[in-house]
């Protein structure tokens, strides 16, 4: 009898290899990640803008600022928490409750106290909490899906001594593997792995050492806000020399400069990406999609290649019945044929926990059929060289079911009838099916015989068995598809099985990569050979990670989907990674960005449109944010190049930015979809934020405004206006160029329909908030006196009008000439 370690074996063993745990890594300090993200040029743009506005007086819009970059801390803060929480989460599945042997006697301990040499008892239900192997078995049956991505557990076969090391997967074999589920039988193993050194661990490892990638739109926005401030910069500066060389007053050269600085200044460009996130994000949960990295949803729009998980992925985890083969009548539905669902529940377990035997009491509830009347009397088990098991029940009825091979043995089919089923049931394998036979018989009236083999079994059916696809699968590659979206099936699975569900999914090619292969390619030729494959198969956690390494070295932008822990590293690797949230274990939901709830494949459809909606509108609204900056700082920059009055101070510059910030933000957000979202190609990975005919539609709209608004305030100041009135009315044109602005570019088409079609409730609420302020500084005395405002006349109202209408004509005839360009 197998006596097991001693305590103080044990206890040596603990204190030498440490505890069954995986190792935590250090991680940075608050102080530490507050000062890297000090360096962001973004950040440090939001609090210069606030270090501006504090200076001069304007507390309101310093807070705000401030704000942001608190929120920003905070954001980066949560994210370098994300791996030590998917570490732990793979820390606490790895580590669950074991019962071993010590000292002879059997003892309940944590699974963070197993060593190596344990003795370890399993039965049904248990977690294996360390990786070790077979030492004796009773039919012991193991769900490695978790590692392998594989549907069907796997059965163990005793070994007398310790087995080389290999990967999870496959039948026959002694190696147990920490973190993997025991479905049937008992057993005794021997630890020879823990904490760090598993199967797990390794992945564990891998997982610490990935590092997320940096979203594209980030960069992106970092390049543009730096060449914003720099060009801001440059200008405020040649302002202060301007009009201190030219009038000599170096006070007002000084606000003179902070004014067009401020005017530069594009603080609306984090505001306007933090928005657009936060209510991507918000609009996704209502489709039960969690966000957990918000730049993902816009990079997901941006994706060339979608890289699938199979199992609990693509398909629902579980198998199902699928077909059924009988001798006089071929294939046939299995839900027609009550009577053999029956029979193959009477071969299952009454309390079935095999995923085989599962689906055959699944079948028989959803047909209808009455519970099992008596009980079992007898069992033939499954037996090595021997795949078949038997069930012997009260009502004299034996039920039986295993390989078709085995089966037909015990039936004594003739050479002909063999022939049958041996076609049936490999042409039933090549479409990816697990297939089983089912035969059964009278119970003897005398004593059970010995051996299945004298019992007069007869052959009734073959039976196909796999892991049906979700329903949504097949619309949602199809849709991908139509967007310009590579699907790539990646799956542990064997490749017949792989083909199969690819083809229902319709994924193309079906070339297929398997993972003997993949290990014989450098990186540059599996690179090239990723070019052509659809499908991935007999493929090992490491394997998936090189493979996302591989197509984001070809220049792809890599979706990868997934919810098991073998998942788990090239999710955190992809550029987005997206989590099953039902069926997906905690490791994967903490290494991706996005999960979906309700494991709806076709969410990510949903996601990626919002995405490319997501984009379409960040760059309508940078383009607005570009075109009215000048404009702006034109009219801060005119009156020095004239030797005019200052018509625009810091005061109305802070109040023009509290215009378009909800103008860029808000409106811009809320437009819809274009038409063509989803039935045009991903942007290029390289293609800028902003593309250099973007930026010069952006600044000849912006030249456009600055050109009539400057006409108008020069021809009020040569007619004699006075100055208070020449004020009021360039401000009041000018947010009359604002409106005309966010109307032109609010859709990516020419026309006028363009302008209000489709327009939606914040639009209106947008328009109406920007008039209404605009009217509240013509006839709100504090604010007029504030802003050193005298009304407009009805006349010069009239003419603000018919500018605004001759601006919206000029930029519609610049959108088509730009457009047919």
């Amino acid at each position: 009898m197998t006596t097991g370690l001693t305590s103080a074996e044990a206890a040596a063993r603990l204190a030498a290899d440490g505890p069954n745990d995986l190792p935590r890594p250090g991680t940075r300090g608050l102080p530490r990640i507050i000062i890297d993200v000090l360096k962001e040029p973004m950040l440090a743009l939001l609090l210069g803008g606030g270090f501006v506005y504090l200076l001069l007086g304007e507390r309101t819009d310093a807070l705000v600022l401030v704000g942001f970059a608190g929120l920003s801390i905070l954001i980066t803060v949560v994210q370098e928490q994300r791996t030590e929480r998917a570490l732990a989460a793979l820390r606490d599945l790895a580590s669950p409750r074991a019962l071993v042997i010590r000292d002879g006697q059997r003892q309940r301990i944590a699974g963070r106290d197993v060593v190596v040499g344990d003795v370890l008892v399993l039965g049904e239900g248990d977690r294996v909490p360390a990786d070790g192997w077979l030492l004796q078995g009773d039919g012991l049956l193991v769900d490695e899906s978790l590692l392998t991505g594989e549907s069907l557990p796997v059965g163990k076969q005793a070994a007398d001594s310790a087995p080389p090391a290999g990967p999870p997967g496959g039948d026959g074999l002694p190696q147990l593997y920490a973190g993997t589920l025991v479905v049937r039988g008992a057993g005794l193993a021997q630890i020879s792995a823990t904490g760090a050194t598993t199967h797990m661990g390794q992945i564990g490892l891998m997982l610490a050492t990935v590092d997320t990638e940096v979203p594209r739109l980030t960069l992106q926005t970092r390049r543009l806000v730096l060449w914003f401030a720099g060009f801001g910069l440059a200008a405020s500066l040649a302002a202060v020399l301007l009009y201190g060389l030219l009038r000599g007053g170096w006070l007002q050269a000084v606000l003179a400069g902070i004014a067009l600085g401020m005017a530069m200044l594009p603080e609306e460009f984090p505001v306007v990406l933090t928005v657009f996130m936060a209510m991507g994000a918000m609009r996704l949960s209502r489709q039960r999609v969690l966000v957990r990295r918000a730049t993902a949803i816009e990079s997901l729009g941006a994706a060339t290649v979608l890289c699938a998980d199979k199992t609990g992925t693509l398909t629902q985890n579980r198998m199902a019945v699928q077909s059924l083969w009988l001798p006089d009548a071929g294939l046939v539905e299995p839900m027609a044929h009550t009577d053999l669902a029956a029979l193959g529940r009477l071969a299952s377990p009454p309390h079935a926990t095999d995923p085989m035997d599962i689906a055959f009491h699944t079948l028989t509830a959803d047909l209808g059929a009455p519970p099992v009347a008596g009980d079992v009397l007898h069992l033939y088990p499954l037996a090595p060289g021997h795949p078949v098991m038997a069930q012997v029940w009260s009502s004299a009825q034996v039920a039986a079911k295993g390989a078709p091979e085995a089966i037909a043995r015990l039936c004594r089919l003739d050479a002909a009838a063999l022939a049958r089923l041996e076609a049936a049931a490999e042409a039933m394998a090549a479409q990816g099916l697990r297939v089983l036979a089912l035969a059964e018989c009278a119970s003897p009236d005398g004593p059970l015989p010995d051996a299945l083999a004298d019992l007069p079994l007869q052959f009734r059916a073959l039976v196909g068995i796999a892991d049906p696809l979700r329903a949504d699968v097949p619309a949602a590659v199809r849709a991908c598809q139509a967007a310009g979206v590579r699907v790539v099936m990646i799956t542990g699975d064997y490749p017949e099985t792989a083909r199969a569900i690819a083809a229902q999914a319709g994924i193309a090619p079906l070339e297929t990569l398997t993972g003997a292969e993949l290990d014989t390619l450098d990186d540059a030729a599996l690179s090239r050979r990723l070019a052509g494959v659809g499908v991935c198969a007999r493929i090992q956690p490491r394997q998936k990670l090189r493979i996302v390494e591989a197509l984001k070295a070809g220049g792809a932008v890599v979706t990868m989907t997934g919810d098991g822990v073998n998942d788990a590293p090239a999710l955190k690797a992809a550029h987005i990674g997206i989590a099953m949230g039902g069926r997906g274990t905690d490791v994967a939901r903490e290494a991706s960005a996005i999960v979906l709830l309700n494991d709806d494949f076709g969410a990510i459809v949903t996601a990626m449109r919002l995405g490319r909606r997501i984009h379409d509108n960040l760059q309508k609204a940078m383009g607005f944010i570009m075109a009215v900056h000048i404009p702006i700082a034109g009219l801060a920059l005119l009156p020095l190049l004239f030797g005019l009055p200052l018509l625009l101070g810091p005061v109305h510059i802070a109040l023009l930015e509290m215009i378009i910030d909800p103008v860029s933000a808000l409106a811009f957000e809320a437009e819809d979809a274009e038409a063509d979202a989803m039935t045009r190609p991903p942007r290029a990975p390289d293609a800028p934020l902003f593309a250099p005919a973007q930026l010069a539609a952006a600044l000849l709209e912006g030249a456009v405004i600055l050109a009539l608004v400057a006409s108008f305030a020069l021809m009020l100041w040569q007619a004699g206006v006075p100055e208070a009135a020449v004020r009021s009315a360039a401000f009041s044109a000018l947010v009359a160029g604002l409106l005309v602005l966010m109307l032109v570019n609010r859709r990516l088409g020419s026309g006028m329909a363009t302008l209000v079609g489709g327009a939606g409730r914040v639009l209106a609420l947008v328009l109406a908030a920007v008039l209404g302020l605009l009217a509240a500084t013509q006839f709100v005395p504090p604010l007029t006196t504030l802003l050193r405002f005298t009304p407009v006349s009805p006349a010069l109202a009239l003419a603000i009008v018919g500018g605004a209408v001759l601006a919206v004509l000029l930029l519609q005839i610049l959108k088509r000439v730009m457009a047919a360009r």
